[in-house]
Formats: C-alpha cells, structure tokens, sequence
C-alpha cells in the first residue's frame, strides 16, 4: 500500500511511519517543518493539514491517509476544524484518524473526558479537543473515516506487538492503568489500516 502519514515528525506519527516502512508499504510522510531523519525510501512532503488546498495531490496518490496530528498546548481549538478540512480532502480514500482518549466511555461514568481519574485537569482541554474531533467525524458521510482512540496513558516505550481492541469504552489492565506504548498505538493503526476491523471508532490498549 502507499501511506499518507500527515504529523509525521510527531511522536505518533513517526512511529506510524516506522511501522509502516517496517511493513514494506510505500509511504509519504506529511509535515509542516521537514523532519530531521526519516527511514530510508520515506518521501517527505512539506504541507499543512490546516490547509487542504497544499494536500490533494498527495491524497490523491495514496491507498490510505493517517491523521496523526496534536495541536500545540493552546491551540487545542484548532484541532476539529482542522481534521473537517481535511475530511472534505480526503473524500474517497479511507482516513485513519489518530485521535484522543476523550470521547471514550470511561468505566466508571459518563466520558473518559468528564472522569477526573483518566484525565487530569492539565489534560482537560486536549480531550475535550479530542471529543469534537470525534463529533466533526460523525458528520461526514461522504469520507471513509475511523476514529482510534488511545488509552488514557500514551507514551513512548517498546515495540511488543500485541494489545487489545475495543470499541467505544476505555480499556483498563488487571493493575487499573490504562495505557499502550507509542510503538504498540503504530502497530495498532497499521493492523487497521491494512484490514480494518468495520468499527468506526475504536480504541486500544495493553
């Protein structure tokens, strides 16, 4: 396959695009500023997601798109508006959507956004983010789009290859945590990406 990875210098989207190259699929790393390395064969694009004008002709020579993008701490607002654009963009080719644990159904009540034992108040305002990214989604009809939410805890770690999928609430451990490494979240999006499991927005965790 060739792969648009758009945010592709960012810590989940270079991974995807690890994963992807580890795979032996074709892929086109999408970024504002050009990244320091990238694996060998990778072609770089310099564009902005925020402008979908400057992304047609590379979604127009790719199998699928992944939206790997987090916006800046203050920029939150920006990131649903963002992901429509690119929504209309993407018509006709299937969009992967890396997005927030937010909108998940916590365990416990309500939104994982609203739960104060998944999301820290430091954390508020980029699930919340995440949240109407998820709802911008839902209003597109004409775009292949599914929605991957991580766990709460999303950090870099090992490569094991295995995790669990979920639908639409909150995966949590035997220990109460719920987490998955950056690596395992790349792997994640490539096994869906490749045979996508028919949910529209699914999550997944250790």
């Amino acid at each position: 396959m060739r792969i648009a990875v758009i945010g592709a210098t960012g810590m989940v989207g270079s991974r995807v695009t690890a994963e992807a190259v580890r795979r032996g699929h074709s892929v086109v790393a999408v970024s504002r500023s050009a990244p320091r390395e990238l694996p060998e064969g990778v072609e770089w694009v310099g564009a902005d997601a925020g402008r979908p004008e400057e992304l047609k002709p590379v979604v127009a020579s790719v199998d699928a798109v992944v939206l790997a993008v987090r916006p800046a701490p203050g920029a939150e607002a920006e990131l649903a508006p963002l992901t429509a654009r690119l929504l209309d963009v993407t018509a006709g080719t299937p969009l992967l959507v890396v997005g927030g644990a937010g909108p998940l159904r916590s365990p416990s009540r309500g939104r994982v956004v609203d739960d104060p034992a998944y999301v820290p108040e430091q954390w508020r305002a980029i699930a919340r983010a995440s949240a109407e990214q998820l709802e911008v989604c839902a209003g597109h009809f004409s775009t292949d789009w599914t929605y991957l939410s991580p766990p709460a805890l999303l950090e870099p770690g090992e490569r094991t290859g295995t995790y669990r999928r979920g639908g639409d609430t909150l995966l949590v451990g035997a220990d109460g945590r719920s987490r998955i490494s950056a690596e395992d979240l790349a792997v994640a999006v490539l096994d869906e990406v490749q045979a996508p499991c028919g949910l529209r927005h699914l999550t997944v965790a250790y």
